[in-house]
């Protein structure tokens, strides 16, 4: 049974890792609102294709461009996260069915489950109320949140089963002690890490990666006046559009459509020159934290110095992005890359909980991975 669930999880993660690309992919392809109505397509479970479906769907939602490979985008991104909502429901039946049998990490799943229900009402809202920044950005985070859950999910399963993460115990890979804080600093550059991923999602939710032309100031040939008030101004966006009606908005279309951004070249210059300054803080920091496990330990060494590589690759491909405009390939490779990034940092605070622990049982953590293998619990 602990093993049916080690594979659920497993495909889940992978699923989930498909599903943030997929989101990723589709919103770069401007295809969010491919499909006006939720959860099908033009009122059907596929996009139309052919041409009496096309001017069936002409006439149900009159005014609407027909995009069928658009309308594909979105739709398997749909089903995508709907079978990855299906995998966590089981997850969490299977973790509920086995708390009394054995000791499983049950808080997660639970979790996981509401989490998935919170996306789906996102995933509704992003097209009801026509790409509404806040809730594309939210509707993203929730995304990045429900993949790194899972990641810990795996790690957990991984420690109840004595899976050692380290192969080494403490005293063999550094002569210094090790800083007690060390996780908690790991743990910050996470969170530092979040943020950073909340303004590329509000970055783009705006469409603000064109804000400005110049890799190092906004517009190096022109002065503009950043207008940060109006560029985070969340509240204001979200009370205007609280009142409506979800069901008749599609129809009606009361909803402002913000495709394509409607925020000034002001405001999304500011917004564009924050996302810049917290990723030179998130670099800094990183660098510091390479400097740091560097001087304490070498048992980080493969997850810190790929977290340093992919952040200093988020960089240039940042200033790639700015230089040549945004093209799709490069700014899908800065979506990737962000993900990747966050993997990376997962993984190496998933890695310093597993070494605290050995530092208090060696002879457990030398021995679990061995004895969970032979009796093939996972």
């Amino acid at each position: 049974m602990q093993r049916s669930l080690w594979v659920l999880v497993n495909i889940a993660l992978l699923l989930a890792l498909v599903v943030v690309l997929l989101g990723g992919w589709t919103r770069l392809n401007y295809a969010g609102l491919s499909c006006p109505d939720w959860p099908g397509c033009f009122g059907s479970l596929v996009p139309p294709s052919a041409a009496e479906s096309m001017q069936q769907a002409q006439t149900d939602f009159p005014g609407h461009i027909i995009d069928t490979h658009k309308g594909w985008l979105e739709m398997i991104h749909r089903y995508a996260a709907g079978t990855l909502g299906l995998l966590i429901l089981g997850i969490a039946l299977l973790s509920y069915k086995m708390r009394k049998i054995q000791v499983t990490p049950s808080n997660l799943p639970a979790l996981l489950l509401v989490l998935v229900i919170i996306q789906a009402l996102f995933g509704m809202w992003t097209v009801t109320l026509k790409l509404l920044p806040p809730i594309v950005t939210l509707h993203l985070l929730g995304g990045l949140l429900t993949l790194t859950l899972l990641f810990t999910l795996r790690a957990q399963l991984q420690r109840t089963a004595k899976i050692s993460m380290s192969s080494r115990p403490p005293s063999a890979t550094s002569n210094r002690p090790l800083n007690p804080w060390l996780r908690y600093q790991i743990l910050a550059g996470v969170c530092l890490l979040f943020i950073q991923l909340a303004l590329g999602g509000w970055t783009s939710s705006n469409y603000a990666g064109w804000a400005c032309s110049d890799w190092f100031f906004c517009h190096q040939e022109k002065n503009i006046s950043l207008d940060f008030a109006r560029g985070f101004q969340l509240i204001g966006e979200l009370k205007n559009n609280s009142t409506a009606n979800f069901e008749t908005s599609i129809q009606s279309n009361t909803h402002t459509n913000y495709e394509g951004g409607l925020l000034p070249l002001e405001a999304r210059a500011a917004i564009q020159m924050t996302h810049r300054f917290v990723a030179l803080v998130l670099i800094s920091y990183i660098i510091w934290l390479w400097w740091t496990i560097r001087r304490q330990t070498t048992a980080f060494n493969r997850p810190i110095q790929l977290v340093l590589f992919l952040s200093i690759t988020q960089a240039g491909l940042g200033i790639a992005n700015i230089i040549w405009a945004v093209p799709l390939p490069l700014a899908t490779a800065h979506h990737a890359g962000a993900v990747a990034l966050l993997l990376a940092m997962l993984w190496l605070y998933q890695r310093s909980i597993s070494f605290f622990q050995c530092s208090t049982n060696i002879q457990q953590c030398s021995t679990g991975l061995s004895q969970e293998v032979t009796h093939g619990t996972i």
